[in-house]
């Protein structure tokens, strides 16, 4: 395999060599189910949707897990504050996520497990540490792992114990009150606290709790791909304390645990990250009101996967005009010399210089710079009635965009809507508003001419003469092209 990956861990670009060839275990870290998702959170997710296809492109079995935290802090506040029992809260939330990866064309993970359906495993993995001098009981239900006892303690995010800052685990981190050895101590399991939910908590050998964040990952990772697999990914702010702690306590239990750490750049605002907590997120469910999905697909996918995503009002317009333009070639291609099998798109030998910018660390800016290469081609080829190049750019073109998850004439992006009997009557009006265009322009009638094109405008129909005749497409959604 000739695929390079830029390793976290040792921060070099190092060539991939997956455990068993052929075969690829990725974890993913997935959401904390505490609210909607915004377009933050797509970027993880599109950024290994990518990464999974590439893989699977070259010939790959990928099984990659993502994992779902629906018992958390903020869950339980949240949902606390809603009014709503915390597991409502959660899957209402679970649910939304998986609408959002569904609508921007991520395909489903192999499995999608949740932290509370794994408690027993966690069970398992905490008493070996306990039992191997990793972990220690502070009081019932309260487990901590010992910093200390672990030396490679930071090897992951490069840093000394003695540098680092108390681990955020709830009351008593300043000091007063806390059972921990060390401040610098995580919690794997926390004890139930006065207020919260009975169903909040688990009966364990070290007293009833809930588990810590970063022991659930380590238990699923080893539950779905083994003691020892490939790639661990997830957001760049994830590196330290949450990855950095599950390699401790995974490698403390004898476990071989991720070769491979890869980790996405944000999407960022004014150079902040894109959170909640600083006022500057963008539901997914907003923007999509007024963009298509594929669009903002693209937004996401035209990035490098470890550059940050500035967001400006510019960034949905220009991956629009840019998606127009590809998909507008597609359509036109379609038109001249006829459809092409997605079974002949998957299995077309790619452009070598695509493969090499996607074996080069997942470079898609690089990828896509191909990509327009094939799409002048093949605008010169169907300006000069060239069917044949205009046939090969176009499969060539549809097969590079396939891997970006962004064929426009694949099965997520081909239609026209959500329910083929609407489809089907917007085509028959529109080709009866364009029919009776034509008359008009042929009788030379040019202010009924335009009195029709102009309907179809406010309808939001765009109509494009060309010699082949009259086409029409939906104009984009965008507020500020309204």
């Amino acid at each position: 395999m000739s695929l390079r990956l830029f390793d976290s861990a040792t921060r070099t670009v190092r060539d991939f060599e997956p455990v068993v060839p052929g075969e690829v275990g990725i974890y993913l870290c997935g959401a904390t189910v505490q609210a909607p998702p915004h377009i933050g959170h797509l970027r993880s997710a599109v950024a290994f949707d990518v990464l999974a296809r590439w893989l699977m492109r070259s010939g790959n079995t990928v099984t990659l897990i993502r994992n779902v935290t629906d018992i958390e802090d903020k869950i339980l506040a949240k949902s606390a504050d809603a009014g709503r029992p915390w597991w409502a809260w959660a899957l209402q939330n679970e649910r939304a996520f998986t609408a959002a990866y569904a609508a921007v064309g991520v395909l489903p993970p192999d499995y999608e497990p949740r932290a509370t359906g794994h408690v027993p495993q966690m069970i398992e993995l905490m008493q070996r540490l306990v039992d191997s001098g990793h972990a220690y009981v502070a009081a019932p239900g309260d487990v901590y792992f010992d910093v200390c006892s672990y030396p490679e303690y930071g090897a992951l995010t490069n840093q000394r114990v003695d540098d680092m800052v108390p681990a955020p685990d709830g009351a008593g981190d300043d000091g007063v009150g806390s059972d921990k050895r060390d401040p610098r101590d995580f919690a794997l399991w926390k004890a139930a606290k006065p207020g919260e939910p009975a169903t909040a908590s688990w009966a364990t050998p070290f007293g009833r709790g809930r588990p810590g964040w970063h022991l659930e990952c380590s238990a699923m990772a080893l539950r779905y791909l083994g003691d020892t697999f490939d790639i661990h990914g997830g957001g760049l702010d994830l590196r330290f304390p949450h990855h950095e702690n599950e390699q401790a306590q995974s490698r403390a239990a004898g476990l071989g645990f991720a070769r491979y750490w890869l980790h996405n750049g944000w999407v960022t605002q004014g150079g902040a990250k894109m959170s909640k907590s600083l006022g500057n997120g963008l539901l997914v469910t907003e923007v999509l009101a007024r963009s298509r999905a594929v669009v903002l697909r693209y937004a996401m996918t035209a990035v490098h996967y470890r550059s940050m995503l500035e967001w400006t009002d510019d960034t949905l317009r220009e991956a629009e005009a840019t998606w127009d333009r590809l998909a507008g070639f597609v359509e036109r291609a379609v038109e001249a010399v006829g459809p092409v099998d997605d079974d002949d798109v998957a299995k077309a030998e790619l452009p070598a210089d695509f493969v090499a910018a996607m074996d080069d660390d997942i470079n898609v800016p690089a990828a896509l710079a191909v990509v327009h290469e094939w799409l002048k081609a093949g605008n010169t080829a169907l300006a000069g009635g060239d069917s044949l190049a205009a046939r090969e750019a176009m499969v060539a073109l549809r097969g590079m965009l396939d891997v970006l998850g962004l064929d426009p004439a694949g099965a997520q992006w081909s239609s026209r809507g959500d329910d083929d009997r609407y489809a089907h009557a917007l085509g028959a009006v529109v080709t009866a508003e364009l029919a009776a265009r034509a008359q008009a322009r042929a009788a030379k009638d040019f202010t009924t001419s335009d009195a029709i094109r102009d309907r179809l405008a406010a309808a939001g129909v765009v109509v494009e003469d060309s010699p082949a005749g009259a086409r029409w497409s939906l104009a984009a959604t965008l507020e500020d092209k309204n």
